[in-house]
């Protein structure tokens, strides 16, 4: 079955300035390294823009009015918070990374394609309801999760995030829904500075499980098989999101995780394989963090390849 690409050419046109850690310059490794032969099989789809009830599900209408009205002249920027800028094309940008995501909800879920994969500018994890941050503007893998719960009456829908970050924006979102569930591995301490085991959501519906600098592979992937896995597969999702984040990799420069490649490829396999047991294998996995250009663009061909395979 078929597995899906889904981007657009204003995430190249949100400009961060010369020296931001997300630069258009990821997207453009990620989307050079999904041109190769070995991705022909990838379906090509231009992300729409999300509506304002789609995105109003997450963020108050207060709140999307304002991100999309920071719209400044050409060569200009905003700073949204210490890390967080936007420049003219932002706004539209913002949008389209939460439409991707609604996008492949819809693939996804009416059979077009079994998996998807967003390859998306701004990240959206760390947006919560109404506060942008760690540069993200709306919490796109949310819009996404509650497209799902709206458009097809799902009652379970998990999303899980191996970004290096804890996704506070996502969480927020998530512990108050028993229909909801969200797990995490993180670097801690470590930007938001959240993402506590004490975090477990309303219904135990949330698993944080923060990694020590340094902790590796080893690490890493115990805390999957022992604590994040089993709890996704108790909570039998009917459709599985990916918070993609690619940051936790040993060449990363604003983390020490020290996560390999081949971890990434492991943990893509585990999510498919429960995916297939409880969601028709039905994944949407969208891009997060990832600030090395060459870690970022070989992660993103191994989880990728093995949604393909997956689809």
């Amino acid at each position: 079955m078929t597995s899906l690409l889904i981007s657009h050419p204003s995430f190249l046109e949100h400009d961060t300035g010369a020296h931001h850690p997300e630069r258009a310059d990821r997207l453009r490794a990620v989307l050079a390294a999904l041109d190769a032969a070995a991705f022909a099989g990838l379906v090509h789809v231009a992300a729409p823009a999300a509506t304002m009830e789609q995105l109003g599900r997450v963020h108050p209408s207060s709140y999307v009015e304002t991100i999309l009205g920071v719209r400044p002249s050409s060569g200009e920027f905003v700073q949204i918070d210490g890390d967080t800028v936007m420049s003219a094309q932002s706004a539209e940008a913002a949008r389209h990374a939460a439409g991707a995501l609604v996008a492949g909800v819809d693939a996804v879920m009416t059979g077009a394609a079994r998996t998807a994969f967003a390859a998306v500018r701004p990240p959206g994890h760390h947006a919560q309801p109404s506060i942008p941050g760690g540069f993200c503007l709306f919490n796109n893998v949310a819009v996404g999760a509650l497209h799902a719960q709206v458009r097809y009456g799902l009652e379970r829908v998990a999303i899980v995030d191996f970004d290096v970050h804890h996704g506070q924006g996502t969480q927020a979102v998530v512990e108050p829904d028993p229909r909801l569930f969200y797990a995490s591995t993180h670097q801690s301490p470590l930007y938001p500075g959240t993402g506590s085991p004490r975090e477990r959501g309303l219904s135990g519906n949330v698993v944080n499980v923060p990694l020590a600098a340094g902790s590796g592979s080893d690490a890493f992937r115990a805390a999957w098989a022992e604590r994040i896995l089993p709890a996704l597969a108790a909570f039998a999702p009917q459709l599985l999101i990916v918070s993609a984040g690619f940051d936790a990799h040993y060449r990363d420069p604003l983390a020490q995780l020290d996560v390999e490649t081949g971890d990434f490829v492991w943990l893509t396999e585990e999510l498919l394989a429960i995916a297939d047991r409880h969601a028709g294998g039905r994944v949407v996995s969208a891009l997060e963090g990832g600030y090395d250009l060459e870690a970022l663009a070989e992660s993103v061909v191994a989880h990728v390849r093995a949604l393909l395979r997956g689809g």
